[in-house]
């Protein structure tokens, strides 16, 4: 049944045979219960990937622009480029963007301007470089596929699970609904928590939003139609303008919503979550108390 209402959350609808499920055990799914419905963002929640992201964009781009990647400027530069993508990283919304940062920073766009004006300058590029979003998508996976082939051991290793993260959430995933709402594909967020954070995670339980391009809100809307009697619903994110949007949305008022203090955030973000009334900034120590049985 979570198969046909991860399939259904992603198309927006319920399927067939998940309503007449739902109907047999709505008694059942709707008593109120202690297990808690929590969603989790990946990467800045769970994993730091700006180090492997940032790689494949220089792969992607080299593939793109061998003209300008594939020299011996760019490959002196790469270290550099590396460390600005660390920089730039709470812009990102997809991984694909990551392809078009790396250019524009080779091509001396600052770091302060890319942070705030990102939104502007992503569709200006792209416009500007005659890129597609579909095309991008589609090689910065390929890019990514051809490197877990070729060397698993070399992708990983620029990954990390973020300390004192794997364990509440492998207890929570005993104890409670627990599911990964992600921009990274599935399949990539899947092989990290099995082979770097020891996580079995369900592979029905990755929620992608790379290829379909839903919000967020929308997966959280599935759920909660999915676990009407959870105990609470939490959602915990790294990136303030997601929590913003749901925040802003009357019918996912019922959600508690939750900004890291580590991952892919400001200082300045940090302060703005910390006096939003709908919104609670959480340190290590209270996000395993949150995933707690």
């Amino acid at each position: 049944m979570l198969g046909q209402l991860n399939k259904a959350a992603r198309l927006g609808r319920p399927a067939p045979a998940a309503r007449r499920a739902m109907r047999v055990r709505c008694a059942a799914v709707a008593a109120p219960t202690q297990q808690k419905l929590i969603a989790l963002d990946f990467d800045g929640v769970v994993c730091d990937s700006v180090g492997e992201s940032s790689l494949s964009a220089f792969k992607a781009a080299a593939i793109l622009w061998p003209h300008i990647f594939e020299t011996p400027a760019a490959e002196s530069r790469k270290g550099e480029l590396v460390e600005k993508m660390r920089a730039v990283r709470p812009v990102v919304e997809t991984g694909y963007e990551n392809i078009v940062q790396i250019r524009a920073l080779y091509e001396g766009v600052s770091v302060d301007d890319m942070l705030s004006s990102w939104e502007h300058l992503l569709p200006a590029k792209m416009a500007e470089w005659g890129l597609q979003r579909g095309d991008m998508v589609e090689l910065f996976g390929r890019v990514r596929d051809d490197w877990i082939a070729a060397d698993l051991a070399g992708w990983l290793a620029p990954n990390r699970i973020y300390d004192g993260v794997a364990d509440p959430v492998r207890t929570a995933l005993a104890a409670h609904h627990v599911y990964i709402v992600t921009t990274k594909q599935a399949h990539y967020t899947e092989i990290l928590l099995r082979d770097m954070a020891a996580v079995p995670f369900p592979a029905d339980r990755i929620f992608s939003q790379t290829v379909s391009g839903r919000p967020k809100g929308e997966v959280l809307a599935n759920l909660a139609a999915a676990h009407p009697g959870a105990a609470a619903k939490i959602f915990v994110e790294d990136k303030l303008s997601t929590l913003e949007k749901v925040a802003k949305d009357p019918s996912l008022s019922d959600w508690k919503l939750f900004l890291v203090d580590w991952g892919y955030n400001t200082p300045a973000e940090r302060a703005r979550a910390a006096a939003h009334p709908a919104i609670t900034v959480v340190d290590k120590q209270q996000f395993v108390e949150l995933l707690q049985p």
